[in-house]
């Protein structure tokens, strides 16, 4: 639903009932959208360095990485990060404050270099522990840096979307946003590789009219399965039964977003946001957008 009213960000945070604490963490991390942003035009190449799944980075993925990290520590808001960019957990000991986070601080990178759109992802933990249950999240969100910089949040009481205006502050531009049924879907793994049961699903929603649109960015697919409705899928593949997608850092906030628009997200078998994470960098097949298509694939997949 859009609004008429100006609302900023920390009025609406206010109004939402937040702590003061959790009010400044996420509007420290929604700031980060402004050097990230700026950063793009100086920071276009790869570098020499692969991450921790063999991915070669590109260099404002690092450098994005370093700064949330940085500007997060300062704050001593958060014990505990689990990024997409760091080997395992980050701690701060000396921190204050009891949160914890979990980020893919540059999501679809590999499109940086043509133009396209990619987004930072963020959930949040009230305990200080960064592998839980994403049903655990007391926040989550995510920037998109698209002809404008949007900002998607859910602070368990709906999902919000925000826009940076020209003097930098986030003015809320749709509130309550409730994810329709739609039509569209996106399906990430080479097609040769997929699943009976994939090929059977994707094969029964095109039937019934559904149109594909995929990017390549996560975050920029999920947005627009978020208003338009649909299904975003990146499956097991015969190759890779685990998966692309990392649990933590990109299917839990996600997911947890998708979820309180009235949407679901599944391995195909079971809701991803009641798995506790083995471990930091663990991998899963993900399928998030409107609860007819999750259905549809469920009974596929459990038959």
């Amino acid at each position: 639903m859009s609004v008429n009213v100006m609302t900023t960000l920390h009025e609406y945070l206010s109004g939402a009932g937040c702590s003061t604490e959790m009010t400044n963490l996420i509007e420290l991390v929604a700031a980060q959208a402004i050097p990230i942003r700026k950063a793009f035009f100086s920071h276009q190449t790869y570098t020499e360095t692969e991450n921790i799944y063999g991915e070669q980075q590109a260099e404002l993925d690092k450098w994005a990485d370093q700064q949330i990290i940085s500007e997060v520590q300062k704050s001593g808001l958060v014990r505990e990060i689990a990024s997409e960019e760091q080997s395992e957990v980050v701690t701060f000991p000396d921190s204050t404050g009891e949160f914890a986070l979990v980020m893919d601080p540059l999501d679809g990178s590999s499109l940086i270099q043509v133009n396209l759109c990619v987004g930072t992802i963020v959930g949040i933990y009230n305990d200080g522990k960064a592998l839980q249950k994403g049903e655990n999240m007391a926040a989550a969100m995510y920037m998109l840096y698209g002809p404008m910089t949007v900002l998607t949040l859910t602070v368990g009481k709906g999902v919000q979307i925000f826009a940076l205006s020209e003097e930098n502050e986030y003015i809320l531009t749709e509130e309550n946003v409730e994810m329709p049924e739609g039509t569209l879907y996106g399906s990430g793994g080479l097609k040769k590789d997929w699943t009976p049961e994939h090929m059977e699903f994707i094969d029964q929603i095109e039937k019934e009219g559904c149109k594909l649109r995929y990017s390549g960015s996560f975050v920029a697919d999920f947005h627009q399965i978020l208003k338009y409705g649909g299904i975003y899928c990146y499956p097991a593949t015969l190759g890779k039964k685990e998966g692309k997608l990392r649990l933590a850092f990109e299917a839990n906030p996600i997911g947890f977003i998708a979820r309180q628009a009235g949407g679901a997200i599944t391995d195909g078998t079971r809701d991803l946001l009641s798995v506790v994470p083995e471990k930091h960098d663990q991998r899963t097949p993900l399928y998030v957008g409107s609860k007819g298509l999750i259905n549809k694939l469920e009974k596929i997949m459990k038959r």
